[in-house]
């Protein structure tokens, strides 16, 4: 990981912010993508360039306004000279129930879990191919195995998914392209979208009886980037079991 720029999308909280702590700790200089988050992100930045100085750049972009991405990558290769990874992390998530579906939360979920990815990773492509880097895509369980009342962004994962596939095609030799599908890692912020109850019984249904942490998708984000150089076309699921034992 040494001396590798990567650029995390939606990385100034939650996982993206852990998996920037993380890759900076082995030695990665960092480009944390965000959109709202500019207070998080300052502070983030300030505490990890303490530790290395010059080592965080931030960019802030919508992922929506696609035009706008392209100039995103440009911006991480002109700040550190190259781009060794991209980490498509940034997500919407809210629930769209048939009968309910407006092409608005269609084009907020499928544009930052799937058409933002695509347009980011073909304006990344360039540079990842010569540094022979790699893009890591964070999926979801319910790409495969569907969370009801979430129509929009189960198709968007689903898409993600399958993305991720054929970028490994397309973008092999040179670029290796896998995902990560976390199970109940972080509960979204998004409203009381699920009670207790049906919490708990998510996680007793992962083998591990437990939730997971946000350092575990963190560590496995590093393994693809620096540890993993024969691994391509997989996504690898990050949840206790709870996939097999939905």
């Amino acid at each position: 990981m040494q001396g590798k720029v990567v650029l995390v999308t939606g990385g100034a909280r939650r996982v993206g912010a852990t998996t920037g702590r993380k890759l900076h700790g082995q030695g990665a200089n960092l480009v944390i993508h965000y959109h709202a988050s500019e207070q998080e992100a300052l502070s983030l930045q300030a505490e990890l360039n303490q530790a290395r100085p010059g080592s965080v750049a931030l960019a802030q972009a919508d992922l929506l306004d696609i035009p706008r991405l392209p100039y995103l990558i440009d911006e991480a290769v002109m700040h550190f000279g190259k781009l060794d990874a991209l980490v498509n992390n940034a997500s919407s998530f809210f629930p769209t129930p048939l009968g309910e579906v407006t092409e608005a939360m269609w084009e907020d979920l499928i544009g930052s879990n799937l058409k933002a990815p695509l347009f980011l990773s073909q304006a990344a492509a360039p540079h990842l191919k010569k540094q022979h880097g790699c893009i890591v895509n964070i999926v979801d369980i319910h790409s495969e195995w569907p969370l009801k009342r979430y129509v929009v962004y189960n198709a968007a994962k689903g898409g993600l998914a399958s993305l991720t596939r054929s970028l490994a095609l397309e973008l092999a030799p040179e670029v290796r392209v896998n995902g990560i599908s976390p199970g109940p890692i972080l509960w979204p912020e998004a409203g009381e979208w699920m009670d207790e109850t049906s919490r708990q019984h998510i996680i007793n249904r992962t083998l591990l009886k437990r939730m997971g942490e946000p350092d575990d998708i963190a560590r496995t984000v590093a393994f693809l980037i620096a540890d993993a150089p024969y691994i391509t076309g997989q996504i690898i699921a990050v949840d206790g079991g709870r996939s097999v034992n939905l």
